[in-house]
């Protein structure tokens, strides 16, 4: 009877304007969430280099060659890069100072030997488990990550040799040994792997290990920072491009690529998630608009209400029902038009070799649970507030 009463014989068309574009709201609101969310993880854990890093050095030019200009990095030169404030953080790359001799060390491989060149970087820039990234002289082993490059110039070998090749898994569970020396003075440690890398070339270690080589088994030669690990703002990589355009800098190409497909992605998802945000909330204020409208409307009938015995507190849960399903089925609609618009924009990444996560983010469903609790609130408030000015 009150729903009749109240509802009923209403101009719904400013009405059914506000619940177009609240869905439309809702719909790309939850998806720029949730692609913003997977873009940004996008390569994460596939590589050992944490998000939005590449490795920088010095372009080596025909003056370099002739050594008329440097290619490593002094001091002063890595603190005004960090003076920059699209650049989060910027460290160097520590190479061994010291001889290093890499070999196999255990019966289910065949022995493997070489020189090797190790580097070290600050943990902070390395998307792996630190709590296995660290080493002290008593230690069983030495933690290493190797890059694939050389797993496939030992399977290559093996293959020549007509022995069974090693996969990956197989690889992290073999012993390898590291031998150091200067002179007649060497020492020997085991090594195992604990990761691969595609991005950097050298085998690292970490920098505990380093440090304990460079002091006691340092050559006759200083110690240079021939590369850098820079970190930047996720949205500002073009910035931090030109930056290495005008230093002279250069980077892995795959790493270039990867941060400015992450860039130029996650600025678009940004405006359209401004852009939902706003939708949203317009239309939430159109359909508390519409309701303040209604109830001035139902002014006489209200009042009627209420003095023939009808509880204020009645009257505004009629209203706040009515607005709150309203807007219920609105992000039900929105939630399930964004499954088919999912799959097809994950196929439309696939195809553009972006390979992302295809599970639906929680941070996304809860920004949509998020705006039904504030339009919620919203409605009781205003219900509250009309209903009572007539009381």
């Amino acid at each position: 009877m009150l729903k009749k009463l109240l509802f009923k014989n209403q101009d719904k068309r400013q009405l059914i304007i506000a619940m177009i574009g609240a869905f439309m709201g809702i719909t790309f609101l939850v998806s720029s969430i949730h692609y913003l969310i997977k873009v940004n993880e996008f390569g994460k854990g596939a590589e050992i280099l944490g998000p939005n890093t590449i490795i920088v050095q010095k372009k080596v030019t025909s003056s370099s060659s002739l050594g008329l200009t440097k290619t490593d990095f002094s001091e002063r030169e890595i603190e005004k890069l960090r003076e920059y404030p699209f650049i989060n953080d910027v460290e160097p790359v520590i190479s061994n100072n010291f001889k290093v001799w890499f070999q196999t060390d255990d019966p289910l491989v065949p022995e493997f030997k070489t020189d090797a060149f190790i580097q070290t970087v600050d943990s902070s820039f390395l998307d792996v488990n630190t709590s296995n990234w660290d080493w002290e002289e008593q230690d069983e082993f030495v933690p290493i990550i190797m890059p694939r490059d050389i797993l496939v110039m030992l399977n290559t070998f093996m293959s020549a040799s007509d022995i069974p090749q090693v996969s990956e898994e197989v690889a992290l569970n073999v012993k390898f040994k590291f031998r150091i020396s200067k002179g007649i003075k060497r020492k020997e440690f085991e090594a195992r792997i604990v990761g691969f890398t595609n991005e950097v070339s050298a085998v690292l270690v970490p920098e505990s290990f380093m440090n304990y080589g460079n002091t006691n088994f340092a050559l006759d030669k200083e110690l240079k920072i021939t590369q850098l690990m820079i970190s930047g703002n996720e949205s500002e990589f073009g910035l931090l491009e030109d930056l290495l355009n005008k230093k002279g800098l250069e980077s892995k190409k795959s790493q270039v690529v990867i941060a400015r497909l992450k860039s130029v992605v996650g600025t678009l998802i940004m405006v359209v998630l401004g852009i939902s945000v706003i939708a949203v909330f317009v239309s939430g204020l159109v359909l508390i608009q519409y309701m303040q409208l209604l109830m001035t409307k139902n002014a006489y009938e209200v009042r009627t209400l209420l003095r023939i015995g009808y509880s204020p507190q009645l009257l505004v849960k009629e209203f706040f029902i009515y607005f709150v399903k309203i807007f219920g089925v609105i992000s039900l609609t929105g939630l399930l038009t964004f499954i088919p618009f999912k799959l097809k924009l994950d196929s439309m990444f696939e195809a553009g070799g972006l390979y992302i996560n295809m599970d639906v983010t929680g941070t996304s469903i809860a920004a949509l649970i998020l705006a039904y609790v504030l339009f919620a609130l919203s409605s009781f408030f205003s219900a509250k507030k009309g209903i009572f000015s007539e009381y």
